[in-house]
């Protein structure tokens, strides 16, 4: 560790601050308000298979990283049991997977934006009653927003334990990788949260 200390003493104590702040973008707002985003675009693929992506473009997220409500909606989104969006198209034949949250990295998540996609890999079936698909996803965010969130707390508690037990026991990650995530980490979050900042739940707020 003295090693370490003095190389990065050595390669790092030259590089000169220039006192700015940290860079603000907080004026561009909404930049998919525009008619090209509020359409269905159909791609092509390279390789055989269905997909159907619904994306949302919401107002940054990042400052609640303590209380992750797009994780939160993800969790629920992508619930494979009884009564849930995947159970209810595989009995329809029409779905084999899904996929629903905010990948968090910059581009879908910044100052100026954050990003919610939905994605269900269809079947053949599927592909050729995709619009009903759709409208199955919507009914379900739209029952979400009817019901609110989870007063008693049962399914935040039951997320934060499975983060907590899976941050806890995680496996030992490149020494590289680790850093650089680290050095994201603290541009992000306060000095306390910048090893856990991106992956535990902490506290539980419904109205956000």
């Amino acid at each position: 560790l003295d090693t370490l200390e003095k190389w990065v003493t050595e390669i790092f104590s030259e590089i000169p601050n220039n006192g700015l702040p940290k860079p603000s973008f907080d004026h561009l707002t909404q930049p998919f308000d525009t008619p090209e985003f509020h359409k269905l675009y159909r791609v092509v693929p390279i390789r055989k298979v269905h997909s159907l992506t619904i994306t949302w473009a919401l107002p940054p997220q990042e400052q609640y990283y303590r209380v992750k409500p797009l994780h939160y909606i993800s969790w629920l989104v992508g619930h494979e049991g009884k009564g849930s969006v995947l159970s209810f198209l595989r009995k329809k034949f029409w779905a084999l997977a899904l996929y629903g949250g905010n990948g968090e990295t910059g581009f879908e998540q910044n100052s100026t934006y954050s990003i919610f996609s939905i994605s269900v890999t269809l079947t053949d079936e599927g592909y050729k009653h995709f619009y009903e698909v759709a409208h199955v996803v919507f009914q379900y965010v739209k029952m979400l927003q009817k019901r609110g969130p989870d007063q008693r707390q049962v399914c935040h508690s039951e997320i934060q334990k499975i983060e907590a037990n899976e941050f806890h026991y995680q496996e030992q990650t490149d020494p590289v990788d680790y850093v650089e995530n680290l050095c994201e980490n603290m541009q992000l979050f306060k000095k306390e949260d910048f090893l856990t900042g991106d992956q535990l739940l902490f506290e539980y707020k419904p109205e956000v």
